[in-house]
């Protein structure tokens, strides 16, 4: 079995070759653009995370996510087919429906195969059958079709994309290696159609993407993470997680970015900020008061919708992702993904 985000793959996979070792996440990565937006197969695992709050000219409001991951296999068996395994392909689509209440997610796995899903630089675009972003420059057309739900959406930088870390690297966990290399979009327009329940939504808003490869990111004491992005309305952004340990504590590596208007970034220590979950649905904080003293930010999110819980028919366990708002010292909209409260997160 293999697993990518929390989410168990019931799937054997041929052993890699004796003499093949995936990289690591190390200090001193370069990073070269924009070939790094793509494809990283000596790495074990990457993921290319979009999510984003949008409404329709009457001002309703909705959530979005479409997500791609790879999982290395590397069989090294020699095997000239083209249906030979050396990645598995995971996708997710959501869109979340406050005014309805209805949260719609789909999924889909798959080998490359000939052609079937993949990650390319050459065709500068990420796909999982007709699920797809499709890449122009640094401008991102989105494009998935679900039950009961699609969407097409153009997604434009409005910031510079930014390296989230120090050294290169985002660490996760002590130990060489237990890391990723990180790179977000934290602000895109986003304008296009979603169309829900049989009716097209003309909508606009923002968008995050977050962009990570690594081999062995988390250590065995680890139980999962919560992650928020942040979109606030004075042109400002953070990015923010927290590792939780199996015994209830915080791993010190927690750690986050805080973007200013202009496009500086900041890197932010566990110290420097603080996460306090609130208000419950099941096992999952729908409510986090969040501060930076340092910044003057002490706000809260709150999800626009209690449950917008992944609940993959391939694995388990669940994980959280969803739309919130936020509110207090500032205000704006973001994503937050909670993943491990349903069974410990492994990602190997």
């Amino acid at each position: 079995m293999v697993t990518m985000a929390g989410i168990l793959l019931p799937v054997a996979l041929p052993l890699p070759a004796a003499d093949f070792q995936y990289r690591e996440a190390l200090p001193g990565y370069h990073y070269q653009f924009p070939r790094d937006h793509f494809e990283h197969e000596d790495f074990r695992t990457e993921w290319w995370y979009y999510t984003g709050n949008v409404q329709d000219q009457q001002g309703k409001r909705f959530g979005f996510e479409l997500v791609f991951f790879r999982q290395g296999a590397k069989p090294g068996t020699g095997n000239p087919s083209k249906w030979a395994v050396e990645n598995l392909y995971l996708a997710h689509a959501a869109v979340t429906d406050p005014a309805g209440k209805k949260f719609l997610f789909d999924e889909r796995l798959n080998r490359k195969g000939p052609g079937i899903a993949g990650a390319s630089a050459v065709d500068a675009r990420v796909w999982n059958g007709n699920w797809q972003v499709k890449w122009e420059g640094e401008k991102q057309t989105l494009d998935a079709l679900g039950s009961g739900y699609n969407f097409h959406l153009d997604l434009t930088p409005l910031k510079a994309f930014v390296i989230h870390g120090e050294d290169g690297i985002s660490r996760k966990a002590e130990g060489k290696g237990r890391a990723s290399h990180y790179v977000s979009f934290p602000r895109l327009s986003a304008a296009g159609t979603i169309r829900i329940a049989g009716q097209t939504h003309t909508v606009t808003g923002t968008a995050w993407m977050d962009h990570e490869w690594f081999s062995e990111p988390l250590s065995a004491d680890q139980a999962g993470w919560d992650w928020f992005s942040i979109q606030l309305d004075n042109k400002t952004e953070l990015m923010l997680f927290r590792l939780r340990r199996k015994d209830g504590t915080i791993d010190p590596n927690a750690s986050g970015t805080f973007i200013d208007a202009g496009g500086k970034t900041r890197h932010l220590s566990r110290a420097d900020f603080t996460l306090e979950p609130g208000a419950t649905w099941g096992k999952y904080p729908i409510e986090w008061r969040v501060r930076v003293p340092s910044l003057g930010i002490d706000i809260t999110a709150r999800a626009v919708l209690a449950n917008q819980a992944i609940a993959a028919k391939n694995a388990g366990p669940k994980y959280w992702e969803g739309a919130v708002d936020y509110s207090g010292s500032h205000k704006g909209v973001g994503y937050i993904e909670m993943t491990g409260y349903e069974g410990a997160v492994r990602l190997k």
